[in-house]
């Protein structure tokens, strides 16, 4: 059964004790050595694989580069075998904190892994670069690695459940650090009091503002969630080491729920597996079929359907219906998110900027329905080429696309029901002959109750397709071949769980050179 634990904020006087606070609660579930089931396993080399694949795909991209060339400049630390980086030889190690920086920039570059959203948002595969490098940096096995792994997923799922951060303006990667610092004391088989000071120091040193993910975005959008892997390696360190952290770091009257989150008078629920309970969390969560915001996946897969069932919209959307029949307007009647965060009430002019950035546009649910509408599908890397986005007749389309809040949209996508929970919303089109066309989609083909499910071979497919490009044939099997033996590898082959770049295409990415 699932335990909740009632978190407020306590007066420095009360003296609340580590038993009682989150923190502790969290370590209480990192140490439990409750066996991984079956089905969680398997979705764990689901998403193993699926993190690799994005990475793949982004291993030439500046922003990958540079973080790349950081870890690179960084040796070995002295006290194991170092970790291995995206696309580099097996041989080529660095310090496992670097390495999570490094894997974790690759793997959230393209916005295109797994999702969670609940009371906020998440990327719970962002949780595996920094537990993979602390297990290859000290030679755990696969089994000690599936176990970190289900960890981190059910940490990280079970703060997204129940405490909200964009409410306000602090970036989501404070779930994170605390997620991944439990997940590595698991894989170590750390103590509680060790766990629990790790924890604290990581959510101590991952909180941030949302503006990464507002206005004109940047590229730290993908280095948000690697730093954050950075900080849980670094707690975890100073933790073993002997070091405290603050206390009590969610419930201090100064802590981060009295002045970052609803207050001095605030309250949350937090759920939580009981003692002996299976970490389920990850069978929650769902990948992405398409490289874009999670809130625009069922809008693409909407927009690649009418696409294929509305002729004349079809001609209409590229400006060459008949009879110069246009498209008038599309309305998006979506959730109060959708809307407010990638949608016209976010207020963000960029999001309607043909020379906005790559992140920006992956913000932007018009630019994206637009462009699915037209092209009758989403690809991750020519559908957000500058070219693409300021073609005329493409702008023309995206400036007539709007976002409303739907009440119902909205209380769906809050749901706690996983049979009603939805992502989507109802479109409406106006053509200027007076047509009215209107559709809606709950969940993207891809989620567990869409149309197509994403099982095993979407996942392998995925990383077949974005990994040809750079990895040789024989490299794409070799990781496989791993990957889908998560749990029975040793630790030797744990070290070899990466994608190494064939000869030459790392060697035509940027080597940006900065201070180290």
């Amino acid at each position: 059964m699932t335990v909740t634990h009632h978190l407020r904020v306590h007066r420095s006087d009360e003296n609340l004790e580590r038993s009682g606070q989150l923190a502790w609660h969290i370590a209480e579930v990192a140490t439990d050595p409750v066996e991984v089931e079956p089905d969680v396993v398997d979705m764990i080399i689901n998403r193993v694989i699926d993190n690799a694949a994005v990475a793949a795909a982004s291993l030439t991209r500046a922003p990958v580069s540079a973080a790349r060339q950081q870890a690179l400049d960084h040796a070995v630390s002295v006290g194991g075998d170092g970790a291995t980086v995206f696309g580099c030889p097996l041989e080529r190690r660095t310090s496992p904190e670097w390495a999570a920086w490094a894997n974790g920039v690759a793997v959230r570059e393209l916005d295109y892994h797994d999702t969670f959203l609940a009371a906020d948002y998440s990327h719970p595969g962002d949780n595996i670069p920094p537990i993979l490098a602390v297990a290859q940096h000290v030679g755990a096995d696969g089994a000690a690695l599936v176990r970190g792994l289900a960890t981190g997923y059910e940490i990280q799922i079970d703060l997204v459940r129940a405490i909200c951060l964009h409410k306000h303006k602090i970036d989501h990667v404070a779930h994170l650090g605390p997620s991944a610092a439990a997940g590595i004391g698991t894989l170590l088989g750390l103590d509680t009091e060790t766990i629990y000071q790790a924890v604290g120091q990581a959510l101590h040193t991952t909180t941030a503002t949302r503006q990464s993910r507002k206005g004109e975005i940047s590229t730290w959008k993908a280095h948000a969630p690697a730093f954050a892997g950075k900080m849980a390696v670094e707690a975890v360190d100073r933790a073993m080491r002997g070091e405290t952290s603050p206390s009590p770091i969610y419930e201090g009257e100064d802590g981060v729920i009295a002045w970052m989150l609803d207050g001095p008078e605030a309250s949350y629920d937090v759920p939580l597996p009981a003692a002996g309970e299976p970490k389920r969390g990850i069978l929650d969560s769902y990948t992405k079929e398409h490289s874009a915001e999670y809130q625009a996946q069922a809008w693409i897969d909407l927009a690649r359907r009418l696409h294929g069932e509305h002729e004349a919209l079809r001609h209409a959307a590229l400006g060459e219906g008949p009879d110069d029949v246009r498209v008038e307007s599309i309305v998006l009647h979506t959730s109060h998110h959708t809307h407010y965060v990638i949608g016209s009430g976010a207020n963000d002019p960029q999001k309607y900027d043909p020379t906005a950035s790559r992140e920006t546009l992956d913000h932007s649910i018009p630019y994206i329905f637009a462009v699915a509408l037209q092209d009758g599908g989403w690809h991750h890397v020519d559908s957000y080429t500058p070219e693409r986005a300021a073609r005329a007749d493409t702008v023309e389309l995206w400036k007539k696309i709007t976002t409303a809040e739907d009440a119902e949209w909205t209380r769906r996508y809050h749901s706690e029901d996983p049979n009603e929970k939805a992502f989507g919303g109802r479109v409406a089109i106006t053509l200027t002959d007076g047509t009215v066309i209107e559709d809606e989609i709950a969940v993207a083909d891809a989620h567990p109750l869409g149309a197509r499910p994403f099982a095993r071979e979407d996942y392998v497919r995925k990383f077949r397709i974005l990994a040809e490009p750079v990895l040789s044939a024989e490299e794409i099997e070799r990781f496989l071949g791993l990957a889908e033996r998560l749990p029975e590898l040793s630790a030797e082959e744990v070290q070899q769980l990466t994608i190494v770049a064939e000869h030459g295409v790392l060697a035509s990415a940027p080597a940006p050179k900065g201070l180290f």
